[in-house]
């Protein structure tokens, strides 16, 4: 009896805590936030048979997973900046790699400053900001110094020169890169993320120390982000006669030339040609690379999800899993970020938050139901218990509520009991944990710039819906006539075979319409 009523008063604290009421103040909630570099949507509990990723397959079923969750701009530094000040890069006129982003926000609160302020323990380790091409860390939204992992690239000299690539015009700009896959048999700890696991675990385990100091951890990996390093076991989880290239291999139809990537960041490295298509063998290379690297990364999940565990911290840890944006894996011809299209937008998004689960099932578990893990750990239960078997009928709650990542910071907020500071860009999708059906907003945002040669810079501004995605391309504060246009509908073309903006006016208008119902984007800061 006194088991059951101990239960029934953590289930009632967790309830608490998700709704903030007066039971949340009495005990704040620590947020494990997890960043992962070029992390799409390719795992189990997104529906993908393939790929190995038990650790954030689990991690889904405490929570709630987003299936319609985007990035604001697919690349590092402007998507990083979205997270932590709540801010488009849009707003902030910020889309390279190179800006700090008190540049163009030099009194912004960003999300570790401001759980900071309100009395919480906020470290980082590993990748949060985008630290490197000129841009650095912001120390002051840390408690203690930002940690980074010394050494951790290649495992293999050989790989790691790149005098094999024949330079044409060389880069100054661009560091040298070595290989663009690397296949070790080396512990996990040999690379970065294995690094970063360890030290993330270290802190969780100071943090048990001081109970009366809530914490905000940020914890970014590295991986799946190019060079695809990982130790062998994780390229043995696969049968390279298992991948297949995807279908199209070609640009939408009637795209701007200037839309698709031409994947520079994937021609810089020793392996690659600089110019001209991949070979079929070379594409499965790195289709595996990048699945071998993705399972790596979910085993140094699963180490700290056992570390939270272990600590007691994962009865009242909010957990939130997010990939910084998608990656084109040889879809349209295309690899790496870089776009507005689906594959570079679209992101992986779990909120595990105490009471989510239990709030999800009372409001009827609305979401689909997929997966065939072989075992998942239980966030209630003693020991005993922890291990449960995941039957035909997997325990993912699915919503399909509309997310971008500046929604991040409000909602940590009211998880957490906190005042949102004014000014934000998002909403919170608090709603959409509790119930997997309620409607968040209408539409998303995110852009990309080009300079397409005769036209300048120009931004392309994308609204997203549930159905549509329309790409306005112009230069910031040019007339809308001035702009060129894409639209795609992914109830009748998923894979956006063809662009259908000249047949779809009244699609066209109506999405217009709550485009520019939005701020227009700022040029570039500092060009």
């Amino acid at each position: 009896m006194n088991a059951i009523l101990r239960c029934f008063g953590c289930f009632v604290l967790s309830l608490g805590c998700i709704a903030g009421t007066p039971a949340a103040a009495a005990e704040k909630p620590n947020v494990l936030l997890i960043c992962v570099d070029d992390l799409k949507p390719l795992l189990g509990c997104y529906g993908d048979a393939t790929v190995q990723s038990p650790s954030i397959d689990r991690l889904a079923a405490r929570g709630v997973l987003f299936e319609r969750a985007f990035c604001n701009q697919a690349v590092c530094a402007p998507s990083r900046n979205a997270l932590m000040t709540g801010l488009r890069p849009t707003t902030l006129g910020i889309y390279d790699l190179e800006t700090f982003f008190r540049k163009a926000a030099p009194d912004a609160v960003t999300l570790g400053q401001h759980f900071r302020q309100h009395g919480y323990r906020a470290e980082a380790l590993g990748k949060i900001f985008h630290v490197g091409h000129g841009n650095h860390d912001d120390a002051v939204s840390w408690s203690v110094p930002h940690w980074s992992p010394k050494g951790g690239g290649y495992a293999l000299p050989e790989n790691a020169g790149r005098a094999a690539k024949p330079a044409a015009k060389p880069k100054p700009a661009s560091p040298p890169k070595g290989a663009a896959t690397e296949c070790a048999d080396v512990p996990d700890s040999t690379y970065a993320d294995g690094k970063i696991a360890d030290e993330a675990i270290r802190r969780l385990r100071a943090a048990k120390e001081k109970p009366g100091e809530p914490f905000f951890l940020a914890v970014g990996f590295l991986k799946p982000h190019l060079p695809f390093v990982a130790p062998k076991k994780y390229w043995d989880l696969y049968r390279r006669e298992a991948f297949k290239l995807p279908a199209l291999q070609t640009p939408p139809q009637g795209a701007p030339a200037f839309a698709p990537t031409n994947w520079g960041e994937l021609r810089a490295y020793s392996d690659i040609p600089e110019t001209g298509p991949l070979s079929d063998q070379q594409k499965l290379h790195l289709i595996h690379g990048y699945h071998a690297a993705t399972s790596y990364m979910d085993a140094q999940l699963g180490r700290l999800l056992d570390a939270l565990d272990e600590t007691g911290f994962a009865q009242n840890t909010i957990v939130v899993l997010w990939g910084d944006h998608g990656w084109h894996l040889g879809d349209h011809g295309m690899w790496c970020k870089h776009t507005n299209y689906e594959q570079a937008a679209r992101i992986p998004l779990i909120v595990a938050a105490p009471g989510v689960a239990q709030a999800a099932r009372r409001n009827g578990d609305a979401a689909s139901r997929n997966g065939d893990a072989a075992s998942i750990t239980s966030l209630e239960g003693d020991e005993k218990s922890r291990e449960l078997p995941i039957l035909a009928a997997s325990p993912f709650r699915k919503t399909g509520a509309l997310v971008e990542t500046v929604d991040i910071y409000p909602t940590l907020c009211e998880l957490a009991g906190l005042p949102a500071p004014k000014g934000l860009d998002g909403a919170s999708f608090a709603a959409a944990l509790r119930n997997p059906e309620a409607a968040t907003k209408e539409a998303v945002f995110h852009a990309y710039p080009r300079a397409p040669r005769g036209m300048g810079p120009i931004v392309g501004r994308a609204v997203r819906t549930a159905r549509y995605r329309l790409v306005e391309w112009k230069k910031p504060g040019a007339a809308a006539e001035t702009a060129v246009l894409e639209l795609y509908d992914y109830e009748k073309d998923p894979e956006e075979t063809k662009n259908l903006a000249a047949e779809r006016p009244e699609v066209v208008a109506q999405l217009r319409k709550i485009l520019a119902a939005q701020p227009e984007a700022k040029p570039q800061v500092g060009k």
